[in-house]
């Protein structure tokens, strides 16, 4: 299972009170660091400058309260993009289809790294993605880095939404 961010226990109820699903929380830097937030809607519509402003401000209050970071660091509140993370199960499932890269923290089949086609979550946490007409299946907790690659069909398929959001 992708590592996941002390703070993100913290925020993800805040998040998800708003309406928006959590999709990551990183620290990116050490002298004055970054607090990375990714966000998505849970009705899957897009994400706007207004949304992220909203989360910013809600995310500002809690962490002004807690004080869990030392030192400064600045804020930003992003939506996933096309090549967006998958950092839970409910994302491999959404995205079965299209093309991603996993790195595990094992060895699996004999391999650490991924490219190809998702094809499935099995119920007992089992991703499976098809590289070179061959399907692996990968343990979720095994899982360290996910991410879609943007290809054609990606792209497609965000075009497409944007008419119907039309």
């Amino acid at each position: 299972m992708p590592q996941i961010h002390p703070l993100q226990t913290l925020l993800e109820p805040i998040v998800s009170q708003l309406g928006y699903e959590l999709v990551r929380v990183m620290t990116i830097g050490q002298k004055k660091p970054t607090l990375q937030i990714m966000i998505d809607r849970l009705d899957g519509s897009n994400i706007t400058v207004n949304d992220c402003a909203t989360v910013s401000r809600a995310v500002s209050d809690i962490l002004d309260e807690k004080d869990p970071i030392e030192g400064q660091y600045s804020l930003e509140v992003s939506a996933p993009g096309l090549d967006r993370p998958l950092t839970k199960l409910e994302h491999f499932q959404r995205y079965n289809g299209y093309e991603a890269k996993i790195e595990t923290s094992c060895e699996v089949e004999g391999r650490k790294r991924f490219k190809g086609k998702l094809s499935g979550v099995e119920s007992n946490d089992l991703v499976h993605i098809n590289m070179n007409d061959q399907d692996y299946a990968i343990p979720f907790a095994d899982i360290n880095k996910a991410k879609l690659v943007i290809t054609d069909e990606l792209l497609a398929a965000a075009a497409e939404a944007q008419e119907i959001e039309l």
